[in-house]
Protein backbone atom coordinates (compact mmCIF):
# COMPACT_ATOMS: atom_id res chain seq x y z
CA UNK A 1 0.00 0.00 0.00
CA UNK A 2 1.38 3.69 -0.36
CA UNK A 3 -0.34 6.77 0.79
CA UNK A 4 0.11 9.90 -0.91
CA UNK A 5 -0.54 13.36 0.74
CA UNK A 6 -2.36 15.54 -1.06
CA UNK A 7 -3.92 18.20 0.78
CA UNK A 8 -3.25 18.71 4.20
CA UNK A 9 -4.60 21.85 5.86
CA UNK A 10 -7.47 21.58 8.47
CA UNK A 11 -10.48 24.25 7.74
CA UNK A 12 -9.17 25.88 4.58
CA UNK A 13 -6.55 26.32 2.15
CA UNK A 14 -3.07 28.37 2.37
CA UNK A 15 0.62 28.70 1.12
CA UNK A 16 -0.07 26.42 -1.55
CA UNK A 17 -1.46 23.37 -0.07
CA UNK A 18 -5.11 22.28 0.03
CA UNK A 19 -7.14 20.44 2.60
CA UNK A 20 -7.11 17.06 3.72
CA UNK A 21 -7.44 14.75 0.53
CA UNK A 22 -5.24 11.31 0.26
CA UNK A 23 -4.55 9.10 -2.07
CA UNK A 24 -4.20 5.35 -1.44
CA UNK A 25 -2.91 2.71 -3.48
CA UNK A 26 -2.46 -0.98 -3.79
CA UNK A 27 -0.05 -2.97 -4.95
CA UNK A 28 -2.65 -4.04 -7.78
CA UNK A 29 -3.19 -0.65 -8.91
CA UNK A 30 -6.13 0.10 -7.12
CA UNK A 31 -6.58 3.89 -6.81
CA UNK A 32 -8.75 4.97 -3.79
CA UNK A 33 -8.62 8.66 -2.87
CA UNK A 34 -9.52 9.37 0.62
CA UNK A 35 -11.74 12.19 1.27
CA UNK A 36 -11.63 15.40 -1.63
CA UNK A 37 -10.64 18.94 0.37
CA UNK A 38 -9.91 21.69 -1.53
CA UNK A 39 -6.75 21.20 -4.41
CA UNK A 40 -7.38 17.39 -4.32
CA UNK A 41 -7.89 17.64 -8.29
CA UNK A 42 -4.95 19.69 -9.04
CA UNK A 43 -2.69 18.27 -6.89
CA UNK A 44 -3.80 14.36 -7.53
CA UNK A 45 -2.68 15.56 -11.09
CA UNK A 46 0.86 15.68 -10.40
CA UNK A 47 0.46 12.19 -9.42
CA UNK A 48 -1.58 10.38 -11.78
CA UNK A 49 -5.12 11.44 -14.02
CA UNK A 50 -8.20 11.77 -12.00
CA UNK A 51 -9.66 9.59 -14.70
CA UNK A 52 -7.72 7.00 -13.29
CA UNK A 53 -9.46 6.94 -10.20
CA UNK A 54 -11.01 3.12 -9.23
CA UNK A 55 -13.14 4.99 -5.50
CA UNK A 56 -13.60 8.08 -3.87
CA UNK A 57 -14.47 7.62 0.11
CA UNK A 58 -15.33 10.06 2.49
CA UNK A 59 -15.14 10.24 6.07
CA UNK A 60 -17.66 13.31 6.67
CA UNK A 61 -19.28 16.38 4.62
CA UNK A 62 -17.88 19.21 5.95
CA UNK A 63 -16.00 21.17 2.92
CA UNK A 64 -12.90 21.21 3.60
CA UNK A 65 -13.05 17.39 3.09
CA UNK A 66 -14.96 17.37 -0.01
CA UNK A 67 -14.76 20.76 -1.45
CA UNK A 68 -13.02 19.33 -4.85
CA UNK A 69 -15.79 16.71 -5.45
CA UNK A 70 -17.42 18.90 -8.05
CA UNK A 71 -14.50 19.71 -9.65
CA UNK A 72 -13.53 16.34 -9.99
CA UNK A 73 -16.73 15.12 -11.50
CA UNK A 74 -16.64 18.07 -13.37
CA UNK A 75 -12.88 17.15 -14.76
CA UNK A 76 -14.74 13.19 -15.62
CA UNK A 77 -17.24 14.54 -17.28
CA UNK A 78 -16.08 16.74 -19.79
CA UNK A 79 -13.42 14.00 -21.21
CA UNK A 80 -13.46 13.77 -25.26
CA UNK A 81 -14.10 9.91 -23.55
CA UNK A 82 -15.56 9.71 -20.46
CA UNK A 83 -14.18 7.03 -18.06
CA UNK A 84 -16.27 4.26 -16.11
CA UNK A 85 -18.93 5.78 -13.06
CA UNK A 86 -17.20 6.76 -10.32
CA UNK A 87 -18.53 5.26 -7.00
CA UNK A 88 -18.29 7.83 -4.08
CA UNK A 89 -18.55 6.09 -0.55
CA UNK A 90 -19.89 8.12 2.24
CA UNK A 91 -22.45 7.48 5.43
CA UNK A 92 -25.99 7.84 4.60
CA UNK A 93 -27.19 9.42 7.81
CA UNK A 94 -27.20 12.73 5.89
CA UNK A 95 -29.40 11.94 3.23
CA UNK A 96 -29.22 15.29 2.07
CA UNK A 97 -25.49 15.72 1.32
CA UNK A 98 -25.65 11.68 0.37
CA UNK A 99 -28.13 12.37 -2.48
CA UNK A 100 -25.48 15.03 -3.59
CA UNK A 101 -22.84 12.28 -4.51
CA UNK A 102 -24.66 11.06 -7.71
CA UNK A 103 -24.33 12.69 -10.65
CA UNK A 104 -25.59 10.82 -13.85
CA UNK A 105 -23.19 8.95 -16.12
CA UNK A 106 -20.04 10.54 -13.73
CA UNK A 107 -20.77 9.26 -10.31
CA UNK A 108 -22.61 6.96 -7.98
CA UNK A 109 -23.00 7.53 -4.24
CA UNK A 110 -22.63 4.17 -2.24
CA UNK A 111 -23.25 4.47 1.49
CA UNK A 112 -20.79 2.61 3.66
CA UNK A 113 -21.61 0.01 6.28
CA UNK A 114 -20.67 1.13 9.08
CA UNK A 115 -21.69 -2.05 11.55
CA UNK A 116 -19.94 -4.91 9.63
CA UNK A 117 -17.26 -3.06 7.26
CA UNK A 118 -16.93 -3.56 3.67
CA UNK A 119 -14.24 -4.33 0.51
CA UNK A 120 -13.47 -1.59 -1.56
CA UNK A 121 -11.25 -2.93 -4.46
CA UNK A 122 -8.55 -4.89 -2.27
CA UNK A 123 -8.98 -2.82 1.01
CA UNK A 124 -11.41 -4.49 3.48
CA UNK A 125 -12.10 -1.08 5.47
CA UNK A 126 -14.50 -0.59 9.21
CA UNK A 127 -15.76 2.45 10.71
CA UNK A 128 -15.72 4.16 13.60
CA UNK A 129 -17.73 6.96 14.69
CA UNK A 130 -15.62 10.01 16.30
CA UNK A 131 -16.37 13.07 18.05
CA UNK A 132 -17.19 15.77 15.56
CA UNK A 133 -19.97 18.82 15.42
CA UNK A 134 -21.00 16.98 12.24
CA UNK A 135 -20.68 12.96 11.82
CA UNK A 136 -17.54 11.37 11.24
CA UNK A 137 -16.55 7.94 10.71
CA UNK A 138 -12.41 6.97 11.19
CA UNK A 139 -10.87 4.26 8.94
CA UNK A 140 -9.37 1.29 9.11
CA UNK A 141 -8.30 0.10 5.86
CA UNK A 142 -6.75 -3.21 5.40
CA UNK A 143 -4.70 -4.13 1.95
CA UNK A 144 -5.54 -8.16 1.61
CA UNK A 145 -2.80 -8.99 -0.40
CA UNK A 146 -0.34 -7.59 2.21
CA UNK A 147 -1.99 -7.09 5.65
CA UNK A 148 -0.70 -3.39 5.89
CA UNK A 149 -2.97 -1.39 7.69
CA UNK A 150 -3.72 2.23 7.25
CA UNK A 151 -5.84 4.20 10.16
CA UNK A 152 -7.18 7.46 8.70
CA UNK A 153 -9.27 9.52 12.34
CA UNK A 154 -11.04 12.09 9.65
CA UNK A 155 -11.78 14.56 12.08
CA UNK A 156 -11.97 13.52 15.71
CA UNK A 157 -12.22 14.81 19.35
CA UNK A 158 -10.61 13.01 21.85
CA UNK A 159 -12.24 9.76 23.03
CA UNK A 160 -11.33 6.30 24.28
CA UNK A 161 -12.26 4.10 21.46
CA UNK A 162 -9.94 5.52 19.01
CA UNK A 163 -6.61 3.64 20.52
CA UNK A 164 -8.37 0.56 20.08
CA UNK A 165 -9.54 1.31 16.48
CA UNK A 166 -5.69 2.33 15.60
CA UNK A 167 -3.98 -0.46 17.42
CA UNK A 168 -1.00 -1.78 15.40
CA UNK A 169 -1.41 0.43 12.17
CA UNK A 170 1.22 0.83 10.13
CA UNK A 171 0.26 4.49 9.66
CA UNK A 172 -1.88 7.10 11.87
CA UNK A 173 -2.83 9.48 10.42
CA UNK A 174 -4.51 11.33 12.83
CA UNK A 175 -6.07 14.63 12.78
CA UNK A 176 -4.54 17.36 14.80
CA UNK A 177 -5.63 20.64 14.67
CA UNK A 178 -4.40 22.26 18.45
CA UNK A 179 -1.60 22.17 20.06
CA UNK A 180 -1.09 20.54 23.35
CA UNK A 181 -2.46 23.79 25.70
CA UNK A 182 -5.92 22.40 24.37
CA UNK A 183 -7.06 18.83 25.30
CA UNK A 184 -10.77 17.14 25.09
CA UNK A 185 -12.05 19.64 22.96
CA UNK A 186 -15.15 18.03 20.89
CA UNK A 187 -14.17 18.28 17.51
CA UNK A 188 -10.08 17.48 16.91
CA UNK A 189 -7.15 16.47 18.75
CA UNK A 190 -4.55 18.12 20.08
CA UNK A 191 -0.75 16.84 19.45
CA UNK A 192 -0.72 15.62 23.15
CA UNK A 193 -3.66 13.50 22.54
CA UNK A 194 -3.01 11.73 19.34
CA UNK A 195 0.82 11.13 20.46
CA UNK A 196 -0.39 9.41 23.58
CA UNK A 197 -3.54 7.89 21.22
CA UNK A 198 -0.35 6.70 18.86
CA UNK A 199 1.55 4.89 21.64
CA UNK A 200 -1.41 3.24 23.32
CA UNK A 201 -2.30 1.83 20.09
CA UNK A 202 1.08 0.46 19.41
CA UNK A 203 1.41 1.80 15.93
CA UNK A 204 4.08 2.26 13.89
CA UNK A 205 4.60 5.32 12.79
CA UNK A 206 2.55 8.93 13.49
CA UNK A 207 1.93 10.83 10.84
CA UNK A 208 -0.06 14.49 11.92
CA UNK A 209 -2.54 16.19 9.23
CA UNK A 210 -5.42 18.47 9.19
CA UNK A 211 -2.81 20.98 10.72
CA UNK A 212 -3.50 24.53 11.46
CA UNK A 213 -2.83 27.17 9.90
CA UNK A 214 -1.46 29.37 12.67
CA UNK A 215 1.43 28.17 15.71
CA UNK A 216 4.75 26.38 15.16
CA UNK A 217 4.01 22.85 12.83
CA UNK A 218 7.61 22.14 14.58
CA UNK A 219 6.41 22.31 17.95
CA UNK A 220 2.80 20.40 17.31
CA UNK A 221 5.47 17.59 15.86
CA UNK A 222 7.73 17.56 19.17
CA UNK A 223 4.29 18.08 21.55
CA UNK A 224 3.52 15.05 19.73
CA UNK A 225 6.52 12.85 19.99
CA UNK A 226 6.85 13.71 23.71
CA UNK A 227 3.89 11.53 24.15
CA UNK A 228 4.15 8.88 21.25
CA UNK A 229 8.10 7.82 23.28
CA UNK A 230 10.24 5.89 20.51
CA UNK A 231 7.35 5.80 17.68
CA UNK A 232 8.16 8.13 14.29
CA UNK A 233 6.22 11.00 14.39
CA UNK A 234 5.98 13.07 11.23
CA UNK A 235 4.05 16.26 9.39
CA UNK A 236 1.70 15.47 6.50
CA UNK A 237 2.97 17.57 3.54
CA UNK A 238 1.76 17.94 -0.20
CA UNK A 239 3.17 14.56 -2.42
CA UNK A 240 4.56 12.86 0.84
CA UNK A 241 4.36 9.35 0.41
CA UNK A 242 4.68 6.50 2.55
CA UNK A 243 4.47 2.57 1.24
CA UNK A 244 3.62 0.37 4.15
Amino acid sequence: MKVTALGVWGGYPTRDAGTTSYLVQSEDGFNLLLDCGSRAVTELEHELSPNDLDAVILSHYHEDHIADLGALRQYRQLQAVRPGLLPIYGHDKNVYEFNKLSLDGVSEGRAYDVDHGMSIGPFDIRFLETVHPVLNYAMRIEERTTGKILVFTGDTGFFDGLADFAAEADLFLADVYFFKDKAKMPNHLSSAEAGEIARQAGVKKLVLTHLPQVGDLDLLTQEAQELAGQLPVELASPHKKWVL
